[in-house]
């Protein structure tokens, strides 16, 4: 006689076995999430960076979702990939919050598939080179006197987020050479409005570099929050450009990265 404890763990071991199995017969998909936009520009930003990972890996199923906001929603993303491929999540998030390491820890969770979930993609030196990029591109020049950057970041309520876009604030003062202080737009401080402030007491020259994915409404809050600074930069992502190549770099990176640490192929 099989008692029902013993039961339910034979049907666990079973479909655990079977899971491994299907992940051992396709390359594990990856699944691009975004947070999420009303805004048009930003939902058109967003795709491009979703279809230029797909361009450069033509061998790869690549598709996208959102946490927030957009469909389809992790679950559904998950669902339309094939039955008998893994997935790796690729959160298209700029530092680790409540999203990464809650939403989509439980969204994958509770999936009938085998699945993993990467780092956020920052911090990293490809997301400044991005950022200078941007710096650049709109007019930036360090040689000016008295220059001084705020990156402005959405902010969060988890610590190690707001520690993520600090370091990278750090990293791009090392690239260089101009202070750089951070400013949120959100949830911890400083604001982006006062770290602004402060910037132009010190400093003849303020810009505010954005340390955003795409347009969308914390965009529209960096534009308004900025008075004061002499120039505000575009988003990572732009609407109607190429999606940076460093940037499609690092999604396909951070997949592979996860796909080895899951043992997937």
């Amino acid at each position: 006689m099989t008692l029902l404890g013993e039961r339910r763990d034979t049907e666990r071991r079973s479909t655990l076995g079977r899971r491994a199995a299907i992940s051992t017969l396709l390359p594990a998909a990856l699944v691009a999430i975004s947070h999420g936009t009303n805004s048009p520009d930003g939902q058109a930003a967003i795709a491009a960076l979703v279809s230029a990972v797909s361009l450069a890996r033509p061998d790869l199923a690549v598709t996208g979702g959102f946490v927030d906001v957009q469909q389809p929603d992790v679950a559904a993303s998950l669902g339309a990939v094939r039955p008998d491929c893994a997935a790796v999540v690729v959160p298209l998030l700029l530092s680790a919050g409540y999203h990464v390491h809650v939403d989509l820890q439980r969204e994958t969770r509770e999936h009938d598939r085998v699945t993993a979930v990467s780092r956020a993609l920052g911090p990293d030196d490809r997301l400044i080179d991005v950022l200078v990029q941007r710096l650049l591109a709109d007019g930036f020049d360090k040689r000016g006197p008295g220059q001084e950057i705020v990156l402005a970041a959405a902010g969060s309520s988890d610590a190690r987020a707001v520690h993520d876009c600090r370091t990278v604030g750090a990293l791009l003062e090392q690239r260089l050479g101009v202070r750089v202080t951070v400013g949120f737009l959100s949830a911890a401080t400083p604001r982006l409005a006062c770290a602004v402030t402060g910037a132009r007491l010190r400093s003849a020259n303020v810009t505010v570099s954005t340390y955003l994915m795409a347009p969308g409404f914390f965009f529209d809050l960096t534009r308004s929050q900025s008075v004061g600074a002499d120039l505000v930069t575009a988003p990572l992502l732009v609407p109607g450009e190429s999606a940076p190549v460093p940037l499609v770099d690092l999604v396909l990176d951070r997949y592979l990265e996860a796909r080895e640490r899951a043992g997937l192929f």
